[in-house]
């Protein structure tokens, strides 16, 4: 008796949840509401104007200019029509792709590549559990005139190997800390690029962009993000 109670009682606050979030549907129609997925979009083209961006025809992201990304965007899953034009416009698209988002998903959506030949660079952001002080890293070379590179600390030791232009590292647990990381030419002892002071915290989720050209401008630098999960 006591259960049976119970499970009416659970499915009468279940209706009433419902409700409040969708007052507008009768309740022949009570369903529980979708979880949604989570997409930002980053600007890695180093050559493109400011952007607009739209999905499905809705403005998701305006005046986004290079280096920048916009917060993490719900979207309930499904197929998305993504259209990206130069900021203030509506004409011809620079970008122009669709995007599968499944269901509890995250993502982040990068413009990649000289303007000439812009293309979007879907990245999962994908978690694993972490065991206590240690957090997870991975790698995305979106640096169009830069060789395949391996990503080191300053003592050599390799993070991810052989990464070339548009690829996505796997992902890496590490310890916590302050980390110099530094972009090698893949095979190499030759340093590209230095980051010094990386402070890479516990129970967080970071994806480090290459972004910029090699001796050229703007110059090539990383972007170290958060990820969905770290929130």
């Amino acid at each position: 008796m006591n259960k049976t109670m119970n499970m009416l009682h659970n499915q009468f606050i279940r209706k009433v949840m419902i409700y409040l979030y969708f007052p507008q549907f009768p309740p022949y129609m009570y369903r529980m509401a979708p979880i949604p997925s989570y997409v930002r979009i980053l600007h890695a083209s180093p050559d493109a104007p400011a952007v607009d961006v739209y999905a499905n025809g809705n403005r998701i992201a305006q005046n986004l200019t290079y280096k920048n990304f916009t917060p993490y965007l719900p979207l309930t899953p499904g197929r998305y029509s993504i259209l990206v034009y130069p900021a203030g416009t509506r004409e011809t698209p620079v970008i122009n792709t669709s995007l599968d988002v499944m269901p509890n998903a995250n993502y982040t959506v990068a413009a990649v590549g000289m303007l000439k030949d812009i293309k979007a660079l879907v990245v999962p952001d994908t978690a694993l559990p972490l065991p206590t002080n240690r957090s997870q890293i991975k790698f995305v070379h979106l640096s169009p005139n830069a060789p395949m590179v391996d990503l080191t600390t300053s003592d050599g030791t390799i993070l991810f190997r052989n990464i070339e232009f548009k690829e996505i590292s796997n992902n890496l647990t590490i310890t916590s800390g302050r980390y110099t990381i530094q972009a090698r030419i893949a095979g190499t002892t030759q340093v590209v690029l230095t980051v010094p002071n990386v402070v890479v915290q516990p129970d967080k989720y970071y994806t480090i962009y290459a972004v910029g050209l090699v001796d050229q401008n703007p110059p090539l630098q990383v972007l170290i993000a958060l990820d969905k999960a770290s929130y």
